[in-house]
């Protein structure tokens, strides 16, 4: 994945808060609004000061009690309107805010369905994880809270200081002293909490990640003994995210201390002043009254500042992390041919691969491709054995076929069609795939099953599938196959898996068929019944089997041998077997090629 921790101190907060706007402005105007009925709401708070002016110049000196009651009742009236300002400022953003946090999330889901399975190779699912959960509860939050009170604060102070000014010009320049200092303290603080931000937010995704693994493997762990270690690597992560936030808060600390001690010694030294004044008859007791409560008022739009300013820090980082998955390059529909050197050659139906080269995105320079001008044709119809060493690049040719890597050189055809100009769902829909490694989901055997097959498969589909793979067991289960198999289908044993994955291969009845050693779970007597039902479903179908044992390759029409990322032999499993040692050896399970030769003799 991506360089974490990466510097922001280049990046501007504002840019990259304007990359929400997408999302903000379908709900544009309910949330000026909103704003709008923010700042009256604030703004009501400042006419308190102003009422206790004229209560202490008028009725309390003159002895009115009337005129008391009076401005009491007035007092209150504004306290009730000012509840019911900032509550109807919160119903209007409580719909529109839920509806833009779940348009992100559904993007997101949507983003990372279309990103290519490299992207996935070099994320930790912790990480996207945490981008999906975390970040955006962070942007809801502050597109509920600081981006409204940013401004509806601002625009509180300013009215407050015209209103300070106006009662006494020179207690109000007083107020004003700190304001330089505390711009200089915020931006200098808020540029180093970005950074701690940046690296608190990662380490949650690594976090995330270990916590995700010990849950999806707690068999090993616990089958290993590792649940000490495990708990050791929660620890050290933990540990170092309670020190990035340890930092934050120490951060945090200094930005408050600045921002509340400041103002704090300002009030103070125009308290001395104004109450000097009043001595001296300079300024009635009403209107100091009336300028300290103006300023307490504006204590909590100034104190908010540093808080604010950190949540909108924290949601600058969010949004970036949310944007470095979505503008990562998703699989494109089509893409331009690759060429090679017999591109123009008549094709004659079936699956080819002609000259077909791959070498991994992340790979080095230098490093020798994966797979080196591959040429390889499965006829219409003809079942292809795919044998090779560990690491011969067999998987790798494999997941070609349905494009989940793309092709670095040459090209493969579907029935004349380069499958480089095709469009993914199309190709998808005539190429079925089953993985070594089963892959279940949190639904009901029958929904993973049918997961291979066109909307309109039935259960006479089903049924023929669970057949195919030997899966019949499925019906023997509590409630069939509405049977819910659990998270990666861990209820299941490994051999029960990778049976519902074949059926889940062919229940749609593909033409092209591509299998990776599907068979590698199973015991004798029941690979024995898969294979017999597979060669009715190989009959009418192309396909190209990955093989490690002789039984599997009995199967196939034909055999390829891959050796280095080429493939070096193709022929019947008998002509291999006499002709070449290496394929020879690959079957026998000899120690060396020259062994399984001199047996072979």
């Amino acid at each position: 994945m991506p360089k974490k921790d990466a510097p922001t101190k280049d990046r501007s907060t504002v840019r990259t808060l304007l990359r929400l706007w997408p999302y903000v402005r379908p709900v544009r105007t309910r949330l000026a609004t909103a704003a709008v009925v923010a700042v009256v709401a604030s703004c009501t708070g400042l006419v308190f000061p102003l009422v206790l002016k004229w209560m202490v110049d008028g009725p309390v000196a003159d002895r009115d009690g009337a005129g008391v009651w009076l401005g009491a009742l007035f007092l209150l009236l504004l306290g009730v309107a000012e509840a019911l300002l900032f509550g109807l400022r919160r119903w209007l953003v409580a719909r529109p805010l839920a509806s833009v946090e779940a348009a992100m999330r559904a993007d997101l889901f949507r983003r990372l369905q279309r990103l290519p399975v490299a992207f996935h190779d070099r994320w930790a699912s912790g990480q996207l994880l945490s981008r999906g959960t975390t970040d955006l509860m962070l942007l809801r939050m502050f597109l509920a809270f600081p981006l409204t009170f940013l401004l509806v604060n601002g625009v509180t102070i300013l009215v407050g200081m015209i209103i300070l000014l106006g009662q006494d010009f020179t207690l109000g320049l007083v107020l004003l002293a700190p304001v330089v200092p505390m711009v200089i303290a915020c931006a200098y603080w808020e540029g180093r909490y970005a950074t701690v931000a940046r690296q608190a937010q990662d380490q949650v995704g690594d976090l995330t990640t270990v916590v995700e693994e010990s849950v999806l493997g707690i068999r090993i762990i616990k089958g290993f003994g590792r649940h000490r270690s495990q708990a050791r690597a929660f620890r050290e992560l933990s540990r170092t995210l309670r020190g990035t936030e340890l930092a934050k808060a120490r951060i945090l600390a200094a930005i408050y201390a600045v921002i509340m001690a400041l103002p704090e010694a300002a009030i103070g030294a125009a308290l001395v002043l104004g109450t000097v004044r009043v001595a001296d008859g300079e300024l009635s007791a009403g209107t100091l009254v009336a300028f300290l409560s103006t300023a307490l008022a504006l204590r909590w739009p100034v104190e908010s500042i540093g808080f604010l300013l950190a949540m909108s820090q924290e949601s600058a980082t969010a949004t970036e992390r949310y944007f470095e998955v979505m503008d990562a390059e998703p699989e494109k529909d089509t893409a331009t041919a690759a060429t090679s050197p017999n591109a123009g050659a008549p094709d004659e139906g079936g699956l080819r691969f002609d000259g077909v080269e791959f070498r991994y995105p992340d790979a080095p320079p230098d490093a020798s491709p994966v797979l080196d001008r591959v040429d390889l044709h499965i006829r219409p119809g003809e079942t292809m054995a795919l044998v090779g060493a560990t690491g011969s690049g067999k998987t790798t040719l494999t997941a070609l076929v349905p494009r989940l890597h793309e092709a670095t050189g040459g090209r493969i055809t579907l029935d004349g069609e380069d499958i480089a100009a095709m469009d993914r769902e199309r190709l998808r829909t005539l190429v079925a795939v089953a993985f070594e490694e089963p892959t279940l989901f949190s639904a009901s055997v029958g929904e993973n099953v049918l997961m291979g097959a066109a909307e309109s498969a039935d259960d006479a589909d089903l049924a023929r599938a669970l057949d195919i793979a030997q899966a019949d067991f499925a019906h023997a289960l509590p409630q069939g196959t509405a049977t819910q198999v659990g998270e990666q289908g861990l209820s299941l044993s490994g051999g029960q898996r990778q049976r519902l994955a074949l059926a889940r291969a062919v229940v749609g009845r593909p033409r092209f068929l591509v299998l990776d050693d599907p068979l590698s779970a199973l015991d004798v007597h029941t690979e024995a019944l898969v294979e017999a039902a597979l060669r009715r479903v190989l009959a009418d179908t192309t396909a190209l089997i990955v093989a490690h044992r002789p039984s599997t390759v009995l199967l196939a029409d034909r055999v390829a041998l891959l050796s280095g990322g080429r493939v070096t032999a193709v022929g019947t499993h008998q002509e291999l077997l006499r002709d070449n040692a290496e394929y020879a050896w690959l079957m026998s399970g000899a120690d060396t090629p020259h062994a399984a030769e001199e047996a072979a003799r």
